[in-house]
């Protein structure tokens, strides 16, 4: 029974399979089922309202994720995942709107098309790094804009499309509840399958072109093939994250995956952690939860001095972006590092050695 709480103690690891293991004590398995079902069982104790707002931040978490991968793991820099968002959710909204196909599959097949549109654009990734690659990216931002905004026949133009919410035989998953439980599960395999990525000799790869892709070329690692396979990957998440998020407003429009949704992406990685999934997770609840948040401070201040509510509002650009700024200046490792600190702080308590 006592080795149910065992911990770890270091790093010490005798085999590689040890090494590949993704909990490494009975403790962590029991953690992370005990946090599984705390998830699953939200609904019976929280109100519609905070589902709702806990689903949008479980479908920006995929899609953060996907970005995470690319700009975190490989160390690809990429402003157009707004766009990429369209793709997905544009897609499923073709898919099952105009052709008539389910839910189930055209919400895989948006995940690929969006893969094969970010492959494509991840090529001249070869050849460009750091703000040269932004830049690339950006054009994809405006180009996918454009024609998703400009093909009305195929799109709606910018009217837009309306979406239904998906169905399993006769029940539909109408409801707020529903709904919560297709995004947990979705970003229960996104965070296992990005998990067991870094333990692959693709994920291993990915790093090695993160942290000097020269030095990684030299050791016979394709550079083409994992930038483009990174593109592609990331690419796919953010699809499936743009999908869910479609059926979910249960509309599709060019202003709904304009530049500012990429910078928001973006936060949701340098706040949450670069090259960690937990971080991404964390960034992704931040950032969609800190308008609600200063909206109710809004509102609260509002009471005490109405005249000045119209400044009020104007802060909450200003805040987003010196979340951003702080972050970077204090604390680069974002939320994953604080949250490391304090399980190492934790992890010697009482002792200070």
């Amino acid at each position: 029974m006592r080795n149910l709480f065992v911990r770890e103690s270091g790093n010490y690891k005798t085999s590689y399979s040890d090494d590949m293991k993704m909990f490494g004590t009975t403790g962590s398995k029991i953690k992370a089922l005990l946090i599984v079902l705390i998830v699953l069982s939200l609904p019976l104790f929280v109100s519609n309202y905070w589902i709702g707002l806990i689903t949008l931040c479980a479908i920006s978490s995929v899609g953060a994720i996907g970005l995470n991968i690319l700009t975190g793991f490989t160390g690809q820099i990429s402003i157009g995942v707004g766009a990429f968002l369209g793709v997905g959710g544009y897609t499923s909204a073709i898919l099952t709107s105009t052709l008539g196909l389910s839910f189930w599959i055209s919400l895989p097949l948006a995940g690929i098309v969006t893969a094969i549109i970010g492959g494509l654009f991840g090529i001249p990734s070869l050849r460009l790094n750091g703000l040269y690659l932004a830049i690339a990216t950006l054009a994809a931002q405006v180009i996918i804009l454009f024609v998703i905004s400009r093909w009305d026949g195929l799109t709606g133009g910018t009217a837009g499309m309306v979406l239904s919410r998906p169905t399993i035989g006769e029940f539909s998953l109408s409801s707020n509840t529903g709904y919560y439980y297709l995004c947990v599960i979705i970003l229960l395999l996104t965070v296992m399958y990005a998990t067991n990525l870094l333990r692959t000799r693709t994920g291993r790869a990915f790093l090695a072109v993160r942290d000097r892709d020269i030095a990684a070329q030299i050791m016979g690692i394709n550079l083409f093939k994992y930038k483009v396979m990174a593109f592609a990957i990331s690419s796919f998440f953010v699809g499936i994250a743009g999908a869910l998020l479609a059926h979910y407003t249960m509309i599709v429009s060019p202003e709904l995956y304009n530049f500012h949704v990429s910078i928001q992406y973006l936060a949701m990685i340098l706040i949450g952690g670069l090259g960690s999934v937990f971080g991404s997770i964390l960034g992704a609840a931040f950032i969609t939860l800190l308008p609600v948040g200063l909206g109710s401070l809004i509102d609260i201040l509002a009471g005490f001095m109405p005249d000045l509510y119209q400044l009020f509002s104007a802060l909450k650009d200003f805040v987003f972006g010196a979340a951003i700024i702080l972050f970077l200046i204090f604390e680069p490792g974002g939320l994953a590092h604080i949250w490391l600190n304090i399980k190492k702080y934790f992890r010697l308590w009482p002792f200070s050695y």
